[in-house]
């Protein structure tokens, strides 16, 4: 089988640039709408297909069982797709920190995802994976499909949307917030109406978690009262981590290099089409050639 293992697929970043909940559906989920933007930063993961019929994954994720592990649970739910015993050992560079808001895990099972589908041959469309991906998690189908998105309902009704270049610092409190916990706590703000696109671009941004997670986490707020001071800030997701805007890397790099020593932090450029997307292309261009 051809050497796969060359090829670095990048599982990126996302940010929730406005997270407004609009109720609580009777079976429990939320209605919401937010905007999702991909960052020019994640993860790495490297897929050397074999046809052992076996998963692999190095390194291993500390306290997450492999099969609990979202890169193979993605593997092993494309698997029954195939028409032949696959296999593939995966290297992760894991960069993205977990519970931090920003998409690491859904990230890497949707890069898992359209890349095995491709190295596979599996030939499923970008609708087929990103069906496969909602199985796995709310988020899963915006990396799949790899734009960013206004989304809507539950997070399943994804509509494409171009948003300005900006550049971003984000701030990783040290902490771990619980999604679930957030979504199921009686205090989280579930009345903001739903409206338009077109209303909501011309609206201040904030996110509904916001106010329940920093009174929580008060290493979130912490974060947030020192990153406002220098840029237009929120929350991304449901935390923990936090981002100021920036027009320019410079500036955005100037304030990193100031942060307080409990934080951890990167800076990145906001992107439209996910870097994932631009590797699959190019992969796919250079089959062609």
């Amino acid at each position: 089988m051809k050497d796969t293992s060359t090829i670095c697929w990048p599982a990126p970043a996302k940010l929730n640039l406005f997270l407004h909940i609009n109720g609580r559906r009777p079976d429990g989920y939320h209605e919401l709408q937010t905007l999702f933007i991909f960052l020019d930063h994640g993860d790495q993961l490297r897929f050397a297909c074999n046809l052992s019929d076996t998963i692999t994954i190095t390194p291993a994720l500390a306290d997450v069982p492999v099969e609990q592990n979202l890169i193979y649970r993605a593997a092993m739910l494309l698997k029954a797709h195939t028409t032949q015993p696959v296999g593939a050992d995966i290297y992760l560079e894991k960069v993205l920190p977990m519970g931090g808001g920003i998409g690491g895990g859904s990230s890497d099972a949707a890069t898992t995802l359209v890349a095995l589908n491709h190295l596979w041959q599996c030939k499923l469309t970008i609708d087929e994976l990103a069906e496969l991906g909602r199985q796995l998690g709310a988020d899963v189908p915006v990396f799949v499909r790899g734009h960013a998105a206004f989304a809507e309902g539950i997070g399943e009704k994804l509509q494409p949307i171009e948003v300005p270049n900006k550049w971003y610092l984000v701030l990783k409190p040290d902490c771990h917030v619980s999604t679930a916990k957030i979504f199921q706590h009686p205090m989280l703000k579930r009345d903001t109406p739903k409206r338009s696109w077109t209303t909501i671009q011309q609206a201040e941004w904030q996110n509904d978690c916001e106010p329940l997670v920093k009174k929580l986490y008060p290493e979130v707020e912490k974060a947030l009262r020192w990153l406002i001071e220098y840029a237009p800030s929120r929350m991304t997701g449901t935390g923990a981590c936090v981002f100021g805007e920036f027009e320019d890397e410079r500036h955005a790099r100037d304030i990193l290099m100031k942060i307080p020593t409990e934080l951890q932090g990167f800076v990145a450029r906001g992107e439209n089409l996910s870097p994932l997307h631009v590797v699959l292309q190019q992969v796919c261009a250079e089959n062609i050639a």
